[in-house]
């Protein structure tokens, strides 16, 4: 019906065209605000529990905690090191192969954690507190790939 009333009136064509173009936009343009927002939010608290842990480097607390471990005292200090570094690959824009490294990395500390917990302390709640942060950066990692193909997409 619509092909006939195009070839009556040509001019119906290229607007139904245009239209439908630029309501793809207006639907690419939505989804990509909010893949962004999910990301920088998802991002941003990830960033936070990774930067805070400068302030904390020589805490009675984090000392403590990786003596529980059973960790050797040059570990909290490389460990706490790669978090700073982590946290600021994260949210700042660099390499996309660099950024994938980080998010690779950052995968493997955060399930090293529950492992240590879990084999120290057992299946304690607190055990699975760096799921969390491995949950917020899967989250983080999806959106930012879903970020770069639909601007590729556009």
């Amino acid at each position: 019906m619509q092909l006939q009333t195009s070839m009556a009136n040509p001019g119906c064509l290229i607007t139904v065209k245009i239209k439908n173009k630029i309501m793809g936009t207006i639907t690419k343009n939505k989804s990509l605000k909010t893949a962004k927002i999910i990301y920088w939010i998802s991002t941003g608290l990830l960033s936070l529990f990774l930067l805070s842990g400068a302030f904390f480097i020589n805490s009675k607390i984090a000392i403590d905690a990786m003596h529980h471990l059973g960790v050797p005292e040059w570990f909290r200090w490389e460990l706490s090191i790669g978090h700073i570094i982590g946290g600021l690959l994260i949210i700042i824009p660099v390499w996309p192969r660099l950024k994938e490294w980080t998010y690779a990395a950052m995968g493997v500390d955060y399930i090293s954690a529950t492992i240590a917990y879990v084999s120290v302390d057992g299946p304690v709640p607190n055990s699975f507190q760096p799921l969390v942060s491995l949950a917020l950066l899967i989250v983080s990692y999806i959106f930012y790939h879903k970020i770069r193909r639909l601007k590729s997409a556009m």
